[in-house]
Parts: C-alpha cells; sequence; structure tokens
C-alpha cells in the first residue's frame, strides 16, 4: 500500500510538472492584465500604455491596464503581488511604491523584494527644473541667489510629499543650503497648473513638463542627469550649473508577482526588449524625453535593491513621513 501510494504521489507530481511546463512553452494563451497603481494619465500609466500595445503583438496576446490608484501607488501594488504568479497578472512598477514608500511609511502591505518578481527595466523621466516663463529667475545660480536673499519666499511644488519631484527638492536645498517651502499636490498636473499661473515659485518637474517648455509656458533650468536631454538640448545639467551628483528621475520597470516560473519571465523580457529597441516605441519614448532602459532582470533587481538603499538618506533629510 505504501508503494502504490507513493507511486501515485509521484505520478500527480508529474503530471504537475509536466503541465506547468506546458503552460509556459505556450505562454500566453490568454489576455494579460498590467496593473497601474496610479490614475490615468500620468507618468507610470502613460509607459505602461506605451509599451502595452507592442509587447501585446509580439506575444499574441492583448495586454490590459488596470488603474487601481491610492496611497502613493501602495494599494494597486498590493493588489499585483497578492496576484497569481502565472504571467497574466504583472505590474508597471516605479520608484514611488517600488523605492522611496518602504522609507516613508511604518509597514507596507508587501516586501518590497520577496514579493515581487523584475521582468525589465523599461525607462526614466529625467527631472527638469522649471519655472514660469515670466519668472524674474532666469538660471540655476538665479534661484540660488534669490532664495538666499530671500528666505521663505520661494516655494515649490510637487506631485504629493514622498514624490520623486519633492525628493529631488530635498536633494537641491542639501547641496545649495536654501530653504524653500513645499508646496504639495494630488498629482502632477494641478501642481503643473498652478506654476503656470504663478502661484508657485518653480518645481522639479518630471518631462511631462516638456510640452509647457517647448509651448512657451514654462522655462527649464536645468535637467537632473548625466547628460542634456535630446529634446531640450540647450538645457544645462545641474552638473554644468556647478551642482556636481544632483541626479534624480522617475523610473518604470515591468514586473510580477513573486514566484512566476523562469520561462515565462525569460520571454516576457526578451519581447519586451525587442519592442523597446523598435523604432515606433523609440520615437513614442524620445518625443516624451525618456531614456530608454532595457537589460536582464537580475540588471533590473539590482537596480531597484540600489535605488532602495540610495532614498533611505533622502527621505530621512525630507523629514517626510505618513503614519
Amino acid at each position: 500500500m505504501i508503494k502504490v501510494h507513493t507511486f501515485a504521489i509521484l505520478a500527480l507530481l508529474w503530471i504537475s510538472v509536466g503541465a506547468s511546463a506546458q503552460t509556459s512553452a505556450n505562454y500566453p494563451t490568454q489576455p494579460i492584465r498590467l496593473m497601474v497603481p496610479w490614475p490615468a494619465g500620468g507618468g507610470v500609466d502613460s509607459t505602461a500604455r506605451m509599451i502595452a500595445e507592442p509587447l501585446g503583438k509580439r506575444l499574441g496576446q492583448p495586454i490590459v491596464i488596470e488603474n487601481r490608484a491610492g496611497a502613493g501607488g501602495n494599494i494597486g501594488t498590493d493588489i499585483a503581488a497578492r496576484a497569481k504568479p502565472d504571467g497574466y497578472n504583472l505590474l508597471m512598477g516605479s520608484i514611488t511604491p517600488n523605492a522611496i514608500n518602504v522609507h516613508l511609511y511604518p509597514k507596507l502591505p508587501f516586501d518590497l523584494i520577496k514579493d515581487f518578481t523584475p521582468i525589465t527595466f523599461v525607462s526614466s523621466l529625467p527631472i527638469f527644473l522649471v519655472v514660469p516663463v515670466n519668472s524674474q529667475i532666469k538660471s540655476v545660480s538665479d534661484l540660488i541667489n534669490f532664495a538666499k536673499a530671500n528666505p521663505g519666499k520661494v516655494t515649490y511644488g510637487s506631485a504629493g510629499v514622498g514624490s520623486s519631484q519633492h525628493l529631488a527638492a530635498v536633494q537641491f536645498m542639501g547641496s545649495t543650503k536654501i530653504d524653500m517651502m513645499h508646496v504639495p499636490y494630488k498629482g502632477t498636473a494641478p501642481a503643473e497648473a498652478d506654476l503656470m499661473a504663478g502661484h508657485i515659485s518653480v518645481m522639479f518637474d518630471t518631462a511631462t513638463a516638456i510640452p509647457f517648455i517647448t509651448g512657451g509656458k514654462l522655462r527649464a533650468l536645468g535637467v537632473m542627469s548625466k547628460k542634456r536631454n535630446p529634446v531640450l538640448p540647450n538645457v544645462p545639467t545641474l552638473d554644468e550649473a556647478g551642482l556636481p551628483d544632483l541626479y534624480a528621475s522617475s523610473w518604470y520597470g515591468l514586473m510580477g508577482p513573486a514566484g512566476m516560473p523562469a520561462s515565462i519571465v525569460s520571454k516576457l523580457n526578451a519581447e519586451l526588449n525587442d519592442a523597446l529597441h523598435s523604432p515606433e516605441v523609440q520615437k513614442r519614448m524620445y518625443d516624451l524625453g525618456a531614456e530608454i532602459g532595457g537589460g536582464t532582470p537580475a540588471e533590473f533587481s539590482n537596480f531597484i535593491q540600489s535605488e532602495i538603499t540610495r532614498y533611505a538618506d533622502i527621505v530621512k533629510r525630507s523629514g517626510a513621513k505618513f503614519e
């Protein structure tokens, strides 16, 4: 009886492994859900939609975007972490829920490392230092000098406390020894609207500001990247402005729940890398001012861990905390 029972168990395991391998080999056979833990229209959502169509074409199945916003990206990210790791439930990971929030919230409902499978780094959007086009501030040095001569008069907007925009300003103030008043908004769009209306002085904005810069509504003083952005080649880096090593960006990457089959991760990574190097995606990324990613799952994993470490001190200096 013991031998028969053991044989039956082994047979079931063999069937299960075989079925799993067959499922992975045929993947995908149904539409794929891509969780976007932010509202429609923002950088995370725009990037997700930018890759969804070309990636879906390469996989032979549509990729359906699901927006589940709230709690700085934590709600949708938690849903994605708890989803079945079968390759049909993916996440558009981003800097705030996947690197910054762990330092802002006393406890997250998910573990940034143990609960996710990094697949491919997609892109990053550099942070631009911008002012209203009619501002008397014409350069980075103008801003520094004005802030020092007028303490408490310079205000800066952001998409919210703990956002990449807020923390970029924290880095800037720490380096220049100036003090600016933070005005947090519920998203990038309302902050940009108030900046253009002159209600706030400056903003450390993502590349969503590019249309306003090229359209003559905002003036870019500098970009927080190692090289100039090709869309705005006349805007100097902060390195060039005399402030070395001040780099900030909003980044995005494809992820899934922990425990995804290696063969599915490999297929998604290969197809997404191919999509990122296609002329159609490269043009859309270029127009957005994005720096195109790519690479292996291991490289993306290492990058996420380095960002978690890097932002620990930045968040501490900001004083930001959610209870």
